[in-house]
C-alpha cells in the first residue's frame, strides 16, 4: 500500500489529540477549491512511503502520539485501507477519518469493525449544488446522502465541515446544508484560502461578518456550530 504523505505531528487535525497525518492520493471529486489537488491528479508525482516505514514510524512514537488522522484525496478509494488501519489500531493508536462521504460501505465496515474511532466528513454544498461545486458529472449524491445518514446515527463522534467559497455558499445554501445534516453533533464552517496547489484562483474566501451570519443560519438545525481558520 502506498502512502503520499505523512506529516508527523500535528495538534489541529485530531480534536483533542496528539496525532500523525497520513496522506493518500486519489480522489472522485475534483473540487476547484482543494488544498491536495496534486494528490487527486497526479499522486505519483508525490512522496512515495512504504506502508512497512510509516507503521514503523508510528511505532517509535508510542506513548507520544495519540493516534492518527487518514486523509486525502479520497482514503476510502483505498481497497487495502482496513488492512493498513487494523494494523495502526494494534499499535495502539486512535484513527480519525476524513472522507467525501461517496463510499458509505466502507464508512459503516470500519465503524462496525471498530476500526475509527473518528470521523469528519465534508459537506461540499447544498444538495442541489454538488455537480457544479465538485466538479464531476455524478457526484454520488445518494451514497453522500447515506454517509451522512451513517454519521448522524453517532455509532462514532464525527464532525461535519465545510469549506466556505464566495461563489458556492450563499445563505440559502447554508440552511439547506443545515436542514440535511439536521441534528448533527458538530459542524465546522472553514475558509477558503488560496495556495499553489487550488486548480482555480478565481475563487474568493467570505468575509467574516459573513462566516457568522452562516453560522447563525446553521445553528438551529445543528448542536454545535464553529468556525475554523477564521482569525
Amino acid at each position: 500500500m502506498i502512502i503520499h504523505g505523512l506529516q508527523k505531528t500535528t495538534l489541529l487535525d485530531y480534536p483533542s489529540k496528539v496525532a500523525a497525518t497520513v496522506f493518500f492520493g486519489g480522489c472522485n471529486f475534483r473540487c476547484p477549491f482543494c488544498h491536495n489537488m496534486n494528490l487527486v491528479l497526479d499522486p505519483d508525482s508525490a512522496e512515495h512511503l512504504p506502508e512497512e516505514e510509516v507503521l514503523a514510524f508510528l511505532n517509535s512514537r508510542k506513548g507520544i502520539l495519540d493516534g492518527i488522522c487518514i486523509t486525502g484525496g479520497e482514503p476510502t478509494l483505498q481497497k487495502d485501507l482496513p488492512a493498513f488501519i487494523g494494523k495502526v489500531k494494534s499499535l495502539g493508536l486512535c484513527v480519525k477519518l476524513d472522507t467525501n462521504g461517496t463510499n458509505p460501505a466502507m464508512l459503516r465496515s470500519l465503524i462496525d469493525e471498530k476500526l475509527i474511532d473518528y470521523s469528519a466528513m465534508d459537506i461540499k454544498a447544498a444538495p442541489d449544488d454538488y455537480r457544479e461545486v465538485c466538479n464531476v458529472s455524478d457526484p454520488q449524491l445518494d451514497a453522500v446522502k447515506e454517509s451522512v445518514s451513517i454519521l448522524l446515527a453517532g455509532r462514532i463522534p464525527y464532525e461535519f465541515r465545510t469549506t466556505i467559497v464566495a461563489e458556492y455558499h450563499h445563505e440559502d445554501s447554508m440552511k439547506k446544508i443545515g436542514e440535511w445534516i439536521r441534528g448533527a453533533d458538530a459542524y465546522f464552517l472553514q475558509s477558503f484560502t488560496d495556495s499553489d496547489f487550488v486548480p482555480d484562483h478565481n475563487l474568493h474566501a467570505c468575509d467574516k461578518e459573513t462566516l457568522l451570519r452562516f453560522q447563525q443560519i446553521v445553528s438551529p438545525y445543528v448542536h454545535a456550530v464553529s468556525l475554523r481558520g477564521v482569525e
